[in-house]
Order: C-alpha cells, then structure tokens, then sequence
C-alpha cells in the first residue's frame, strides 16, 4: 500500500476504484467497504483508492466537542495496510478544505485528481460541503464525469448497526469486549513508560506508568482490564498483564493515569514504548479502606486475570 499525505501528491490514475471517508477505528463496517472497493478493482484491472482526512473532519469544524479518536494516525494506516488496498491518501482537513462544494468534491478531487472510474461508499455517507452530497448526488454526477458508483448497505453485528460512533461510546462506557467484536481486533493503547510513585511496589505488584503518546487518542473507562502488553521493538514478546485505569481514589488521586502490571516479569521499562490490547474490564475503579484491602482485591483482580488468560 503506497500512502500519501497529500492529494498534491498523488498522480492521477487512469482506472481509479475510489472510497473516501474518516474510516476511524478500521471497523468490521469499513472492511466490507474496503473488501468490496478491492474486489471491484480487480475485477475491473483497476487499483484501489481511500482517500480520507487528518485531522478528523469534527475536530476542525466542532472543536469545542474534544472528539476523541479510536486510532492513532499510525494505527490506521497499520490496519489499512491489512485490508489489500493499494493506494492511502491522507489529506489535510481544514476549514478552507471544508468550504469545497459537493460538485468541486466529485470533479476536481475524485475525477481529475484521482482519476476515479468508480465509486464505493457506504450507508448514508455525506460529503462536501455542509455534508450536502450524498448518493443520489453521486448517481446524479456518474453519467456526467464517466464514473459508477456503489453504495454499501448498512453493516450489522446482532441487529446493531456499526458505527465508529457507537465503539467510542462502548470504550467510553467500558463495554471492551463490545467495542472488540465490532473492531474485529482488540483495542489498542500506545504509550512510553514514565516514572511514577512506586506505590505498586510497596504492594507487591509494581506497575509501569503509561503516558499515552496521541492527545486525541480515546482512553477506555476507569476501571481494572485484562491485557495484552507487547514491545514493538520486539515483535513477538509480550506479556499478560493487569491495567488499571483511574484516579487513584484510595490513594486521593488528582489526576488520571494509566497503570499495567505485567504478569511473571521483572524488569526496567522506564523510557520503553509498551501497546496494550484491551481483552476484558475485570471491574470498575473501588475505594479501599487501607492498603491491605486494595491488596487483597489486587490479588483477586490477579487470579481472574490468569483464569481469563488461560482459557484464551
């Protein structure tokens, strides 16, 4: 998959299959999407194109929402890297950008500086300005500028339609497994391992700190998770591991933070990048009254832990 980060940068081709959209999070919806758009390329001896937007459209045009993001720009092009498509375009999203009109989306973005011969798009997808194009625009366009275009119908899982909206707000919710089953990958956190006040060690269950590395990157509900730590400078160590997300409130926390205790290992992470996959919540964020009762629930959250694991 070749990625551009710029519609400038992209020379037009001669039998574009095209999709454009957010696609956040890669989710089961935008597979079918992708599968389709990649399927319809080689049946036509065409090659396949995304062209989607950083920032987030809502982020530029509704900032006072703080959106927050399922992937990292670098985890979405990994994931679409997955899907076979053959051409990324990542175009700068601004409020100049979002000014152009349906018609100057189709024929001078798709069309001329694309080259696209067809169109692929899923259920209710809105473009250009105000988000006033949509399918019967498209339908309308096609026979003018010499394209086709497909609309996917909506994706279910269980009578629920997909949407990156509803995986936010199952993270957001602590719902994991949900928001897994829906992203078809367990979900993921970057971070570096920062220094932090050792008081993991004092219970015999010493964590390392994370310092999430993208601001606009969702951070699933307070709460104790059953995860998967991986090293990306390695990629295939990893570690089981207990994630605590909260405020620390035993402990009369003033802020949020993000702690992972990994399973049979003894090491130095400081200054590491770790990726945690999130599997299960074990439970939401307690109070205790002492250090002994958070101990005990510690060794408890532990041993469902490795139940949960070794079931895996």
């Amino acid at each position: 998959m070749k990625v551009y980060y710029s519609l400038s940068d992209f020379q037009p081709l001669t039998n574009a299959v095209v999709t454009t959209g957010t696609f956040d999070g890669v989710h089961i919806g935008h597979r079918k999407i992708l599968s389709q758009l990649n399927d319809l390329a080689r049946k036509h001896k065409g090659e396949s194109v995304l062209l989607t937007f950083f920032p987030h459209p809502r982020m530029v045009l509704q900032p006072d929402l703080e959106l927050k993001l399922l992937n990292s720009q670098k985890e979405k092009i990994e994931l679409l890297k997955s899907t076979g498509l053959n051409h990324l375009i990542i175009h700068p999203f601004s409020l100049d950008f979002s000014r152009t009109s349906s018609l100057d989306f189709v024929r001078s973005i798709l069309v001329n500086q694309i080259g696209a011969k067809k169109l692929v798009i899923g259920y209710d997808h809105h473009f250009g300005r105000n988000r006033e194009g949509s399918f019967e625009h498209l339908k309308e366009y096609g026979p003018v500028y010499g394209f086709n275009v497909e609309e996917i119908a909506a994706q279910d899982v269980e009578e629920v339609t997909v949407s990156s909206t509803k995986i936010r707000e199952a993270i957001s919710s602590g719902t994991i497994e949900v928001a897994n089953q829906y992203l078809q990958y367990k979900f993921p956190l970057f971070g570096q391992v920062v220094s932090g006040e050792r008081i993991g060690h004092t219970l015999g269950y010493p964590t390392a700190n994370i310092q999430v590395e993208d601001s606009y990157k969702i951070i699933p509900a307070n709460g104790v998770y059953a995860v998967r730590v991986e090293f990306p400078h390695n990629n295939d160590a990893f570690k089981w591991g207990i994630c605590n997300i909260g405020m620390r409130p035993t402990f009369g926390g003033k802020f949020q933070t993000i702690e992972v205790h990994l399973l049979d290992f003894d090491g130095n992470l400081y200054g590491q990048n770790l990726n945690l996959r999130f599997y299960k919540r074990l439970r939401e964020e307690m109070k205790f009254d002492g250090l002994e009762a958070l101990k005990l629930q510690l060794q408890k959250d532990e041993q469902e832990a490795r139940t949960y694991f070794s079931a895996l």
